[in-house]
């Protein structure tokens, strides 16, 4: 522990010709949608399994375990009218974000594989934006075996206005009663048949009613003023996959996009449905060899010829699809080195990588492990420019996570759109705030309800940090076994493994079973 004090002396004092870290956040309580009420059972189909901002933070996707997605759509830009930028520079002050119900579609439906007499259960495993055209939304969502392209636009209402037209008047169907420039003055039914010949043909294929031609029904279909959206399922992007989907990410040019699953990456045409190219293969000759999978996969957020993918072993590897068709090496490896004599039983488990995620500017991966999140510089493989304490008081309880086989539960990350903090949850509906600009020490704990700083103590546990590419990093902020990080009890069953960072605020939405909880600072 000694280590780990003077490692924090040295930052302060290497801090103390530098400019004072940013103050932490205060965050605030904004929304909740699907709220439970105290007692209400939670059906498994509602849990939410997805959640996505869109480049430009106006709209929120969710996707759940019963296969459907659900859309929001910003509101409080629009109040007073005009770009948000505008509003900005009026006096009022800005409110923070504010989202509302837009729609919600079924994406997956459950099948089940004959050949393998396998269950494809239609939970949604990612939903990705893509770029938007004409008024239209565009988005991707997988569950396990199948990937969808969905387009969603609003549509004109078309109502039937009257029906039983005289067929005297002018009507809506593009039939005329009369026309003063015809020379011919033949009588038109409203729905353009034409009376004249209507006895010499009409009555070989059926008989009139008995009140004549007047008592046919004939509706009038009309375009209201009204809107509906409407969700239509442009492409399916299927068979391509033998192991479960863990990861879809769109690339940078518009135009493609992968998909990965353990063992392989596919790359596809967003326009090509029936063809995608396998371009990581980690599929050993004989399965008996294979020692790590692929555990997640993102586009670098800029350059089109940049993926990352994690695996199960710990390591972060980038390729570059410039320097062949089959990415069977690497550009770089990020991996930490092992303590020598910290192996365990459990070592590689929870050394397993869960979620990945680049920066906006694509300088720095966030990776998410069991028991921590690292900050990686792309520029810097020998190890984590920052390490954050998240599970570090769960180590003397791993047997028992094992047992119940939380040790194997996924947790994701994300980043703040300026790169100065990082959120990732935890157990208890909680989840943790961490600031990584130079210097900082933030460390927030926040829980997952309308009061989301009740948890708070005056001493936080902080972010262990790494000073040099060669100093290795001591951790900090281990806790006592059998709570939490600030010393309330904890609820295995209770977890918080989906959240997301707004594009361009503090504002964070977060899944806590069926409930969608929104926070601003």
């Amino acid at each position: 522990m000694n280590g780990g004090d003077e490692e924090v002396a040295t930052a302060a004092g290497a801090g103390a010709s530098q400019p004072g870290p940013p103050q932490p956040l205060e965050w605030k309580f904004s929304q909740v949608f699907g709220e439970r009420t105290a007692g209400e059972e939670v059906q498994e189909v509602d849990i939410i399994s997805a959640i996505e901002f869109d480049k430009s933070g106006d709209h929120l996707a969710t996707g759940d375990r019963g296969g459907r997605v659900v859309l929001f759509e910003r509101t409080d830009a629009k109040d007073h009218g005009g770009s948000r930028r505008d509003v900005e520079r009026m006096d009022y002050p800005i409110r923070h974000p504010e989202f509302r119900y837009k729609t919600e579609f079924q994406s997956h439906e459950p099948e089940f594989d004959y050949l393998k007499s396998l269950e494809i259960e239609e939970k949604i495993n990612k939903i990705r934006w893509c770029q938007t055209a004409n008024g239209a939304l565009f988005l991707l969502s997988t569950n396990d075996k199948t990937i969808k392209f969905w387009k969603v636009q609003e549509k004109k209402v078309k109502k039937i206005s009257e029906m039983n037209m005289d067929p005297s008047k002018a009507v809506g169907n593009g039939g005329v009663a009369s026309s003063s420039n015809s020379a011919n003055p033949k009588s038109y039914l409203a729905n353009g048949g034409c009376l004249e010949r209507s006895s010499s043909y009409l009555n070989n294929d059926f008989s009139f009613p008995p009140g004549g031609i007047p008592s046919l029904h004939l509706p009038t279909v009309v375009t209201s003023h009204e809107t509906s959206l409407m969700a239509r399922c442009r492409r399916v992007y299927a068979h391509a996959h033998d192991y479960h989907i863990n990861s879809i990410s769109n690339n940078s040019d518009g135009e493609t996009f992968i998909s990965a699953d353990d063992l392989r990456i596919n790359l596809w045409n967003l326009e090509i449905s029936n063809q995608s190219f396998n371009i990581v293969d980690v599929k050993p000759a004989n399965m008996e060899d294979l020692t790590e999978v692929i555990t997640s996969a993102e586009f670098h957020p800029t350059h089109c010829n940049t993926l990352a993918y994690s695996s199960s072993k710990g390591s972060i590897r980038l390729i570059d699809l410039r320097q062949s068709a089959l990415c069977d090496s690497h550009a770089k490896l990020f991996e930490e080195t092992e303590v020598p004599g910290s192996r365990s039983f459990f070592t590689e488990i929870i050394a397993s990588i869960s979620d990945i995620k680049f920066a906006k500017d694509g300088r720095y991966i966030l990776s998410r492990d069991y028991m921590t999140l690292k900050l990686w510089d792309i520029n810097m493989d020998s190890g984590p420019v920052s390490t954050f304490q998240v599970h570090e008081y769960l180590r003397p309880k791993l047997c028992d996570l094992y047992e119940n086989d939380s040790i194997f539960d996924k947790f994701e990350c994300c980043l703040s759109g300026d790169g100065l903090r990082v959120a990732t949850g935890s157990y208890s509906n909680l989840f943790r705030v961490f600031g990584c600009g130079p210097g900082s020490s933030e460390a927030t704990t926040l829980e997952a309800s309308k009061n989301p700083m009740r948890r708070q103590v005056q001493t936080p546990s902080r972010p262990s940090r790494s000073l040099s590419s060669i100093t290795r990093v001591v951790r900090r902020g281990a806790d006592a076994a059998g709570v939490d990080a600030n010393g309330n009890s904890f609820d295995f069953t209770t977890k918080l493994l989906h959240l997301a960072w707004h594009p361009t605020e503090n504002s964070i939405a977060c899944a806590a079973a069926n409930s969608l909880y929104m926070y601003y600072a």
